[in-house]
């Protein structure tokens, strides 16, 4: 039985579609996988109106970045439905982490959510519908209660998570590499001392951490923009989302775009207005650029894990771009650490 046959199978036994009120399918298609996921497009008929059709994301889960197993699916659909008041989020509609149990290509849980129509962000065009979607996200309350990870401090955190990254393979023959960025991770750890009190000062939010140009979600001609893949979402300040998306480990993902230093200013200036913040932007670029410099380090420490991964394991989900990309980034690890 092929997959579509498999997830038709699975939607119509789990009734989410009639609650939804579109309970006839009328195509089921690949749309695409990351190194953790991948993602099926469902078109069904809208009893609202019989002439239009909803489209839906089924999510399958094969694996986690934060090591919660199989509660990576439930976790990830909690954090959207966090944000489900920001606008800039898809709207998560049912979660089953024991979806398993129906059939062995769901063997982490799935989830249905709202699909977002546009395209990719263009940094060189973009920029400012950013700066709007993080204040959106960044102005929503953390829930009361919530099982969502904490980083109080960044920089610690992520430090501690790239010593967990270049040890994982003991085996792993890149050791100039690894010694090159134990190295760089005795700098960046001195900055989170001298920023300690800082970082500590700051309110505490939930922000994306993955924020590459193709999780966002452009569509100029409705004058939307969206970010929609949350499966590694905590609760930190807001300069790791901010640095996350402006670092050249991230832009350079899948586009050939490195910021400008007028970029990196036009794009904080604009995220101070729309956030209303009060602090001045040397400040926000500061702290900003301490993340920016921490990202590096775990991006690379990711490369580095991830190559070995691609090369002497067996890996459920594969792409070839993003294997040629980590091996890039690898070979040119002296011009990131600059």
């Amino acid at each position: 039985m092929d997959k579509t046959q498999i997830i038709s199978n699975y939607i119509s036994a789990s009734g989410w579609l009639e609650q939804l009120r579109c309970p006839q399918i009328c195509s089921i298609s690949f749309l695409a996988a990351g190194e953790y996921n991948e993602n099926w497009l469902i078109t069904a008929k809208d009893i609202a109106s019989p002439q239009k059709t909803r489209t839906f994301v089924f999510r399958i889960n094969h694996g986690s970045q934060l090591a919660l197993q199989k509660k990576q699916i439930s976790y990830e659909f909690s954090v959207l439905t966090a944000l489900k008041n920001s606008t800039v989020t898809p709207i998560p509609y049912f979660v089953d982490p024991e979806a398993g149990q129906f059939s062995s290509e769901f063997d982490n849980g799935v989830l249905l959510m709202e699909f977002i129509k546009g395209s990719p962000l263009d940094y060189t065009k973009d920029l400012e519908q950013a700066a709007a979607i993080f204040a959106a996200i960044h102005s929503q309350p953390v829930p009361p209660e919530h099982n969502f990870i904490c980083q109080k401090n960044p920089v610690t955190d992520i430090v501690t998570e790239s010593h967990s990254l270049l040890s994982r393979f003991s085996s792993h023959p890149k050791t100039d590499i690894r010694n090159r960025l134990e190295q760089y991770a005795c700098t960046i750890s001195a900055l989170s001392k001298e920023y300690a009190s800082a970082f500590n000062a700051e309110k505490q939010l939930i922000v994306n951490t993955e924020v590459n140009s193709g999780n966002f979600i452009i569509n100029h001609s409705e004058n939307k923009a969206h970010l929609v893949d949350w499966e590694k979402a905590v609760i930190s300040c807001r300069y790791q989302d901010l640095g996350h998306f402006i670092v050249p480990t991230t832009t350079l993902w899948k586009t050939n775009y490195v910021a400008t230093d007028e970029h990196r200013e036009f794009f904080l200036s604009r995220y101070k207005e729309y956030a209303n913040l009060s602090q001045p932007l040397e400040e926000l670029a500061i702290l900003t650029g301490i993340l920016e410099k921490t990202i590096i380090l775990r991006g690379l420490s990711w490369c580095y894990m991830a190559w070995f991964e691609y090369t002497k394991q067996d890996r459920l989900l594969k792409n070839n771009d993003t294997f040629e990309t980590i091996q890039r980034y690898l070979d040119n690890i002296e011009w990131f650490l600059q």
